[in-house]
Parts: C-alpha cells; structure tokens; sequence
C-alpha cells in the first residue's frame, strides 16, 4: 500500500511537471513550489513508511478538488478557475484526478498502527503545506516563471 500511495502522489508530480513545461507562459516553477508536499509521501511510501498515507491524503484530497474545479469550469458549470487549457493539459488533469482518486481508495484501504494523534497532527500538517506551497506559488514572481 505505501508504494501504490507513493505511485500515486508521483503521477500527479509528474503531471503538474507536464503542464508546467506545455503552458503559455511557462510555469515550471509555478508547479515545482505546487508540487513539493508530494514529496514526502513519495519518499516515506518508497521506504514503506505509514506516515505516507498521513502525509499523501491531504494533498490528494487537495489535487482531486483543483481537478474537479477545473473540470467544471471547463464543462461551463462553475467559474471558480479559469483560463485556457490545451489539451495537454485537459489530459493531465484526467491523470492527476485519477491518481487522487486511486490514492484516496488505497489510503481507505490502508490500516497503519500509526497512533491517532501522530497521524491526524501529520494530515493536518500536510494539509497547512500543501495550501501554503500552492499560495505561495501564485506570487507573481514564481507564478510567470
């Protein structure tokens, strides 16, 4: 379970990487700041480590919401994001969301000994991360670079 939790969290890296190096202008390091809490489940799922699943959820629960927004905007249901996506990007939005899905069901499926406090302070830790990364992402500097 940790390595599908790592494989996961590598496929949506991977695909932000890709939209990163196809959008106009290029956002290479927009997504790299994006990206990097997702380096922690990838590297404890690879060690088999249960804080993998601790540290994954929330940026999986995070990724999944972005992919969903998108998808609506581009559905023409909702306007929360917007923006032009080229079809590389439509399609990276596919992988990502469906990497967050498979990591949101190995995750339910994953039974750790990991004590309640340890992994709730953990998911919430991540949490805090992920949005600070993608906060931080948007500063103009980093976000045209």
């Amino acid at each position: 379970m940790a390595k599908r939790t790592a494989y996961c969290s590598l496929a949506i890296l991977l695909a932000l990487y890709v939209v990163g190096a196809v959008s106009i202008p290029p956002g290479s390091l927009r997504h790299q700041v994006q990206t990097l809490p997702l380096w922690f489940p990838i590297a404890l799922g690879f060690r088999q480590r249960p804080l993998a699943k601790w540290a994954a959820l929330p940026c999986l629960i995070f990724w999944l919401g972005i992919m969903i927004l998108i998808w609506l905007y581009l559905l023409g249901i909702a306007r929360i994001v917007s923006g032009h996506f080229f079809p590389t990007e439509i399609a990276m939005t596919v992988v990502a969301g469906i990497a967050s899905v498979a990591g949101l069901w190995t995750s339910a499926h994953w039974k750790t000994t990991t004590p309640s406090a340890v992994a709730l302070s953990v998911a919430v830790l991540f949490a805090v991360f992920q949005v600070l990364a993608f906060r931080i992402s948007l500063i103009p500097y980093i976000a045209s670079r």
